[in-house]
């Protein structure tokens, strides 16, 4: 007789992130949900090692708890990376190729700017080094003269 506590259940995400997953999943025309949260999960995961203060707070508190979780779980890198130097580290971690990886960014991203709002974007970009904007499907930010 098996005990309750010998099998652990997997506990069901709360509905806002199934539906960051789903929209990932929709959006980045992935074949599974699973495929998906693999691409949140490791986009996240890289952003949490670059953005920092403020935004870095308002950013997971407007997403999904079990998203936030993964972007606040990373401590930030004291060299921040440039969007294309991000896709190709996040290449390198996950053993995938920089075209494949670079798909899967701008799926997360694209999520997750619908999550953070033009306002919170424009300062999270202001923040980040320069490609981060094209990362999120938008032009490249220039400085005000």
């Amino acid at each position: 007789m098996m005990s309750e506590q010998s099998a652990p259940l997997r506990q069901p995400y709360d509905k806002a992130y199934e539906h960051l997953l789903e929209k990932v999943r929709h959006d980045g025309a992935y074949p599974t949900r699973e495929r998906a949260e693999e691409a949140v999960r490791l986009v996240l995961a890289g952003l949490g090692r670059q953005l920092t203060g403020d935004e870095r707070v308002e950013l997971a508190a407007r997403l999904p708890f079990e998203a936030a979780r993964v972007l606040t779980a990373q401590i930030p890198d004291t060299r921040p990376l440039t969007g294309w130097a991000f896709v190709k580290d996040l290449a390198a971690r996950a053993g995938a190729s920089p075209a494949t990886t670079r798909w899967d960014t701008g799926s997360v991203f694209c999520a997750v700017a619908a999550y953070a709002g033009p306002d919170l974007l424009t300062r999270i970009l202001r923040q980040l080094s320069p490609g981060y904007a094209l990362l999120f499907g938008l032009a490249e930010l220039t400085p005000a003269a």
